[in-house]
């Protein structure tokens, strides 16, 4: 396997993961002490890593074409299909419009900036969406070769941004403990779904062949590059912030402008300005790649021209139509975002596990360590990030992110 392919696809995972929700990690556990945000962050890199092997044990006896609707009605059925179907619906759309709205709106900005000329929002949203759009329609590969470059460049302004933040660290902010318990439960949804990247996996897959052991390398390192910056990210944020000053920052501008003025340097807004719109860009380009290819495994169109175009259209067409029409109805959905993912990465994963391993005594094929055991305390944990969700909604524990 070519090591090119293999290190640019740990770069779409990384990217894929490390969106723009990144910088609400510091809203969404300032109650919690930098401690106990590493620990529980830790944990659910340990739980997403671990699901992530068990869908390449799940891909590694089906075509390399297969995506999650193939694999979903091979080993559970037509119902199973039809909910792996809805929930990736209900997410990727939901996602890839919040991702257009917000895309379009900075791209809007920034052109007026350089211009000097008004751009609506909507002509920002249509530009943008047709620039990733066109990328995602020509393949992997070049979504491989445009996001290493937009990661190069986020990487950059990630180091440019934490060495503005990292020398204003002190020692007594780090140490803090949860103000209440009830916040940990809080915190987990929003934690959870900051190391999204499962929807990609398919596309990766037909992108490197069945190769497990640099599937594995891809899963375990794509994954952990996200966790070391987000670690790095609270070190910076809570580091230089006290605990009632976080949490009286309710929103992401809110919390940028404390940081700016608490550090007398506008660099630092600006920093975390390009960060975000690079981490907006490349987050849509995983996303977008796993939703295409979903769909056009779903609604069999076909790898030529006409078929690839076909499916651009129907993947983003309609989450453009509600980011340009009806934007606040796919904001409001990604407060549903965690359920669908647990579906989708937790328990789509281990029920096709369950049953593949009923049906598959190879001895020689590869199977991810911990058994029925490790299955069910990973299921177990997804039906505690869902009630946590629910709980947040219906108002009985504090909304946090």
């Amino acid at each position: 396997m070519s090591l090119n392919k293999t290190f640019g696809s740990m770069l779409i995972i990384a990217g894929t993961t490390i969106g723009a929700g990144m910088l609400a990690l510091p809203l969404a556990s300032a109650g919690l002490g930098f401690t106990t945000a590493t620990i529980i962050m830790i944990a659910i890199w340990a739980l997403m890593t671990y699901t992530a092997l068990l869908m390449l044990e799940v891909h590694q006896h089906a075509d390399p074409s297969s995506t999650l609707n193939t694999l979903a009605y091979q080993l559970l059925g037509r119902k199973g299909q039809t909910i792996a179907t809805l929930a990736m619906f209900f997410l990727f759309y939901a996602l890839c419009a919040a991702y257009i709205a917000g895309g379009g709106s900075q791209l809007s900005e920034k052109i007026s900036t350089w211009t000097g000329t008004t751009i609506a929002p909507q002509i920002g949203a249509v530009i943008f969406t047709v620039a990733i759009a066109s990328v995602v329609s020509i393949g992997t590969h070049s979504v491989d070769m445009v996001n290493r470059i937009l990661f190069t460049a986020k990487v950059i302004a990630l180091v440019v941004m934490l060495g503005l933040l990292l020398p204003h660290v002190q020692g007594q902010h780090l140490v803090e403990m949860p103000i209440e318990k009830g916040l940990i439960l809080s915190a987990l949804p929003v934690i959870f779904t900051s190391f999204g990247f499962h929807g990609s996996i398919p596309s990766i897959v037909r992108y490197i062949g069945i190769d497990i052991k640099a599937l594995k390398k891809i899963m375990i390192f794509g994954s952990a590059l996200p966790l070391m910056v987000y670690i790095l990210w609270q070190l910076a944020s809570q580091g230089i912030m006290g605990q009632p000053q976080l949490m009286a920052n309710t929103t992401l501008g809110a919390f940028i402008g404390s940081l700016s003025q608490l550090l007398h340097n506008p660099m630092v807004g600006q920093s975390v300005s390009i960060f975000a719109d690079l981490a907006l860009a490349t987050s849509f380009l995983g996303v977008s790649l796993g939703l295409f290819d979903f769909l056009a495994d779903t609604l069999n169109r076909g790898n030529h021209l006409a078929g690839r175009g076909q499916t651009a259209l129907i993947t983003f067409l309609p989450p453009l139509a509600f980011a340009v029409f009806y934007p606040q109805g796919f904001i409001m959905a990604l407060g549903y975002a965690a359920i669908s993912l647990v579906i989708l990465a937790i328990f789509l994963p281990v029920a096709m596990v369950r049953a593949q391993r009923k049906t598959v005594k190879n001895q020689s094929a590869y199977v991810v360590k911990g058994g029925s055991l490790a299955l069910g305390i990973v299921t177990i944990i997804g039906i505690i990030i869902i009630t946590a969700q629910l709980l947040q909604m219906i108002g009985i524990i504090p909304a946090v992110g």
